[in-house]
């Protein structure tokens, strides 16, 4: 607001200026609404978010087909099983969902399972071993295995999916074996003695509590865990034996299972493989195998949906609870796991 004098001496007049509120931007509007979801989420899951609500996030359990490698446009497809990383949930229900999808999908003539982990959780590798021996065998599709930097333990008995006719390959660095059955457990009775700390959980029986690791074992818990151990590394040779009955017989595989790892020439000279390669000559060794000119090399991705988005995000801002995270790592797990492990998160 402006004043303006008279010439003839009168009041000054007053110039009022009314400036016009400036309209909202709806594009402003939607920065200050991504700038308060971004209070909440990082930028990966804000990402992941958008997609979602634009519909371009699948619905879990449908994997999404990328290209890998040969013609995009060829009617035959040869399908890339990824198993990395530690053989446990929610890895697992993907790798199987990811086979579910191939065994649907008629335009698939062959697999080659690209294993890079040290192995997992004993009934977790089995889960993925028998979907891949049910979809080999429901469609009589070959199966072909490359092994990345290690494919130990579990990442070896996935492998046996592959069957006695089918292909392993090593990379020259790749260790592998490591044929047995592991159970963490932890021993602190002395140090939790020192501290004056003694466990009393009450309990309807005298097994209730084993593998208690403020006591010592007792004889009679070793000899049922030893059972229980026993039962999953039977099962662990039965599985090489049905996988390689062309190279090994029992006496063979069972001098093998020492729980040793192998490099890629020791397997190869116990017949724990059949070749020293890369995924690429995997790749072409089963389309030369398939009398195929033109094939279409895919693997999986599985995008999160909208609400592993919100859970992760949801889950991941909770406060940590220390009796939850010592109830879990109490809780026994048999692994076939390469090296001592104390536990899965």
């Amino acid at each position: 607001m402006t004043e303006h004098a008279s010439s003839s001496g009168a009041a000054p007049t007053q110039t009022i200026v009314i400036r016009e509120a400036p309209r909202r931007s709806w594009f402003a509007i939607l920065l200050l609404f991504l700038l308060a979801i971004s209070l909440f989420f990082n930028v990966g899951q804000l990402g992941a978010l958008l997609l979602a609500l634009s519909g371009d996030v699948n619905e879990p359990g449908e994997p999404i087909e990328v290209h890998y490698s040969g013609d995009r446009l060829a009617d035959a497809k040869i399908a890339l099983v990824d198993v990395s990383g530690t053989i446990m949930p929610p890895f697992t229900e993907r790798i199987l969902d990811t086979l579910d999808h191939i065994e649907k999908d008629k335009s698939i003539r062959g697999i080659v399972l690209v294993v890079d982990s040290p192995g997992g959780l004993v009934a977790d590798s089995h889960q993925i071993y028998h979907k891949l021996k049910e979809v080999r065998t429901k469609r009589n599709l070959p199966v072909y295995v490359s092994m990345g930097r290690m494919a130990a333990s579990g990442g070896y008995y996935v492998a046996m999916g592959a069957g006695p006719d089918g292909k392993i390959y090593a990379e020259p660095t790749t260790w592998t074996g490591s044929i047995g059955v592991i159970i963490p457990h932890y021993d602190v009775s002395k140090l939790a003695g020192e501290f004056g700390v003694r466990a009393e959980p009450l309990t309807t029986g005298p097994l209730k509590d084993t593998l208690n690791p403020f006591r010592e074992m007792r004889d009679d818990e070793r000899a049922v865990w030893g059972a229980i151990m026993d039962d999953a590394f039977v099962r662990f040779q039965e599985v090489i034996l049905d996988g390689r009955e062309k190279q090994l017989d029992a006496e063979q595989v069972k001098s093998l299972a020492t729980g040793q790892v192998y490099t890629a020439k020791q397997a190869e000279q116990n017949k724990l493989i059949d070749v020293i390669g890369y995924l690429d000559t995997a790749i072409d060794d089963l389309k030369t195998s398939l009398k195929l000119t033109k094939v279409h090399v895919v693997r999986y991705e599985h995008p999160l949906s909208l609400t592993e988005v919100l859970l992760g995000s949801a889950q991941a801002r909770q406060p940590s609870d220390p009796l939850r995270e010592l109830l879990d790592a109490s809780v026994p797990r048999a692994m076939y796991f390469c090296g001592w492990h104390a536990g899965v998160e």
